[in-house]
C-alpha cells in the first residue's frame, strides 16, 4: 500500500474525464491533475448503433487510453474502490489511498447483467443482442435474421443515452426491407414507459417514423425475465389505459402471438431481442456518501444542477452518467458541462466562490431513424427543446435530414477525438 497527493482527482478516464483534465491544463498547465483509470482502451459509443447496422467498422471506435491522458496529467491505473470525502480521500483495489484538494466523480455508469433474470444466462446467444456490450454480435444477428419477431425493449431507471434502444430498430427496419425479410417480420417496440420520446417536437416526428414503418409500439411493458433457450421474454405490465386494456400501437390482431398470462403479465416469443440492459452507478459510488442516501435519485452522485458541485463537500463535482440530474446521460451533456466543473475548479483554487451555475440540463440525442436519414433531438431542464444556434439556422432538426446522418458519421467522431477530448470544445 502507499499514498499519494494530487490537487485534483479524477475518477474516470472516459468522455468527462479527459476532456475535464484537458480543459483543465489548458487553462493552467501548472495544476496538478492526476486521472484514476483502469482501462487500456478507450471506445466512441455513440458509433456502436451505426457498428451494429453494418456501416461503422467497430475498430475506428477504438483508440489506446493512453493517447488521450493529456500532457501534463499523471495517469493512475487501478479501480477505485472506496470514497471517503470526509477524510479528501479515494482507496484503489490495489489498496493505495489517494489524497486529493479536490474530486472530481466520472466513472461512467455500469451495465448490471442481473437486473433482469436470464439475461447474463442468454445476452451474446440466442438472439439475444445488446449494442451496449456487443455491437458486432447485434450485426451478425441482423444478418442472420430470417423473419418472426424482431423485439427491442429498454429496462426502467436511467440508461445511458435513452434513444439509443430506437435508433438500432429503425435501421433494422430499413435493413430487413434491404434483404427482402421484412414483409415477414415483426418489428416490436416494449418500453416501460409511456411516451415514444420526452420533448414534444421530437415524438411527434418519430410517431410518424414508427407509422410510416408499421413499428408495434407497446408502453408499460418491463422487461423482467427473458428465456434465451426457447426465445421469449416475459414483461410485467406497469399499467393499462382507461378501459384496463394492454397499450399496443400498430397490433390489432395480435400479429406478433403476444401470451397474456392473468392481469399483469405476459410473453412475447422473438427471434431477435436487442435490449438496453438495466444500469447503475458503480458500486463504490453507491455506497459513498457523496451520493442521495435514498429517494429516485438513491446511489447516484448529489450534484447542484447548476454548478455541478457536491452540496454535502464543496470540494467535490460530478458530471455526465454518474450525476444524478434531470436529463439524458449522453456525452453531448458532458461538453456542456465540462466546462462549468472547470470553471468552478479554477475559481475555487483562486479562493473564489464557485458561482459558476451555467449547466441548463443541455443534452442531446441523434435519433438515427434510416440510413442517410436522422433526427437531431437537443434538449434541457423540463425537456425543453434547445437548439445549436448555427445547425438550426440551416436546418429544421425536428425533421429526418441527410446533413444530420452525416454529422453523425463523420462529424460527430472528428469533433470528439480530435476536438472534444483535446480540451478545445
Amino acid at each position: 500500500m502507499s499514498h499519494k497527493n494530487h490537487q485534483i482527482l479524477i475518477i474516470g478516464g472516459g468522455t468527462a474525464g479527459i476532456t475535464v483534465a484537458a480543459q483543465l491544463l489548458r487553462k493552467s498547465k501548472g495544476l496538478d491533475v492526476a486521472i484514476l483509470e483502469p482501462s487500456e482502451k478507450h471506445y466512441y459509443q455513440p458509433a456502436w448503433t451505426l457498428v451494429a447496422a453494418g456501416t461503422f467498422n467497430y475498430k475506428d471506435t477504438e483508440r489506446d487510453e493512453a493517447t488521450l491522458i493529456p500532457e501534463g496529467a499523471v495517469w493512475i491505473k487501478d479501480f477505485a474502490e472506496d470514497i471517503n470525502p470526509e477524510n479528501n480521500s479515494v482507496t484503489t483495489r490495489s489498496g493505495d489511498v489517494i489524497t486529493y484538494q479536490f474530486l472530481v466523480v466520472c466513472p461512467g455508469i455500469q451495465i448490471d447483467l442481473d437486473g433482469i433474470e436470464g439475461l447474463r444466462e442468454t445476452l451474446g446467444k440466442n438472439g439475444v443482442c445488446s449494442n451496449y456490450t456487443d455491437p458486432n454480435y447485434t450485426w451478425e444477428v441482423l444478418q442472420n435474421f430470417k423473419g418472426g419477431n424482431a423485439l427491442f425493449t429498454q429496462p426502467t431507471g436511467p440508461i445511458k443515452c435513452g434513444g439509443a434502444p430506437q435508433k438500432i430498430m429503425y435501421l433494422a427496419d430499413e435493413y430487413f426491407v434491404k434483404t427482402g425479410v421484412r414483409d415477414k417480420t415483426n418489428v416490436i417496440f416494449a418500453t416501460p414507459g409511456t411516451v415514444i420520446f420526452g420533448v414534444k417536437e421530437f415524438a411527434e416526428t418519430l410517431t410518424k417514423v414508427i407509422n410510416r414503418k408499421g413499428i408495434i409500439l407497446k408502453f408499460y411493458h418491463k422487461l423482467v425475465r427473458i428465456d434465451g433457450p426457447n426465445k421469449k421474454a416475459i414483461y410485467e405490465l406497469t399499467a393499462t389505459d382507461e378501459s384496463n386494456c394492454i397499450v399496443t400501437v400498430n397490433d390489432d390482431n395480435n400479429v406478433i402471438q403476444e401470451d397474456v398470462v392473468g392481469k399483469t403479465t405476459l410473453t412475447i416469443p422473438f427471434e431477435l431481442l436487442h435490449l438496453a440492459p438495466p444500469q447503475s452507478a458503480p458500486d463504490f459510488v453507491k455506497k459513498s456518501k457523496i451520493t442521495h442516501q435514498d429517494g429516485v435519485n438513491q446511489g447516484w452522485v448529489k450534484v447542484d444542477h447548476y454548478s455541478l458541485q457536491n452540496p454535502d463537500y464543496p470540494n467535490v463535482f460530478a458530471l455526465g452518467d454518474v450525476a444524478a440530474l434531470p436529463t439524458a446521460k449522453t456525452g453531448a451533456a458532458v461538453r456542456k458541462q465540462a466546462p462549468v466543473v472547470v470553471d468552478n475548479i479554477l475559481k475555487l483554487i483562486a479562493h473564489k466562490t464557485a458561482d459558476n451555475k451555467s449547466y441548463t440540463g443541455y443534452s442531446s440525442c441523434p435519433l438515427v431513424t434510416g440510413y442517410g436519414k436522422m433526427v437531431l433531438a437537443e434538449f434541457g431542464y423540463g425537456n425543453k427543446r434547445m437548439s445549436d444556434p448555427l445547425i438550426s439556422t440551416f436546418v429544421n432538426t425536428t425533421k429526418e435530414q441527410w446533413s444530420m446522418w452525416i454529422l453523425k458519421k463523420y462529424g460527430l467522431p472528428f469533433l470528439y477525438w480530435n476536438l472534444m477530448l483535446r480540451g478545445r470544445i
